[in-house]
């Protein structure tokens, strides 16, 4: 299911409220390492989920390869969910739509 929407909104209020500072730099000052990164992308996926995936997908392509596994599980877990809105959140993002930037970054039989 979609996870961001009005209840990651009104958690994040919530938090902001109690503690008086926002989830993400609380994390940040409490955290380091692996953990600090997951529950940072858990804060962003329930954000604002196509554009979490929008960035996933592009850092599984950006530099030198790309992270096959990584782009193909993403596009074919979330294309019956919200592969339309994660295509909008990448080309405003990257300014380039996500196919072309497929198209661009994998080559041969893929």
């Amino acid at each position: 299911t979609q996870s961001s929407g009005s209840s990651g909104i009104n958690a994040e209020y919530g938090y902001k409220r109690i503690a008086s500072e926002d989830i993400e730099k609380s994390i940040k000052s409490e955290m380091s390492g692996d953990i600090e990164l997951g529950f940072l992308s858990i804060v962003k996926k329930i954000k604002n989920c196509p554009t979490y995936f929008a960035e996933e997908l592009y850092k599984s392509m950006k530099g030198l390869g790309t992270d096959d596994d990584q782009l193909i599980r993403i596009v074919v877990w979330r294309s019956e969910i919200d592969l339309v809105e994660i295509k909008g959140a990448f080309e405003s993002l990257y300014g380039k739509t996500l196919a072309d930037f497929i198209k661009e970054d994998t080559s041969g039989d893929f």
